[in-house]
């Protein structure tokens, strides 16, 4: 189980985006993050009539390492680190280290 998954909202620790807030879109296998409006980068692209794409320069979200992100909690209203345990229905869910809240519901 991943401490960061799809549909989390996280806040940028480091980088020139730092403080963001935005949701996961997609979670790569390379320990990295695509968080939504971060990191975005500028993609120059050439017209091709045959598939139907107009050329122009496009934003672009890029990865973003796991461990520059954490998981906002909107109790203290910052970002949290995350924990695992068992339910007493054997369920393993996330939790917040600060708090003791269960992320998944």
């Amino acid at each position: 189980m991943k401490r960061i998954k799809k549909g989390d909202e996280v806040i940028v620790l480091t980088g020139k985006d730092k403080g963001k807030r935005g949701n996961v879109l997609r979670v790569l296998p390379n320990d990295k993050v695509v968080v939504e409006n971060v990191n975005v980068a500028k993609r120059h692209t050439k017209p091709n009539p045959n598939s139907g794409v107009t050329g122009g320069i496009l934003d672009k979200e890029m990865p973003v390492h796991v461990s520059n992100v954490n998981i906002y909690n909107p109790v203290t209203k910052k970002g949290d680190r995350v924990g695992f345990r068992k339910l007493e229905d054997g369920r393993k869910v996330r939790y917040f280290k600060s708090t003791g809240e269960v992320v998944d519901v």
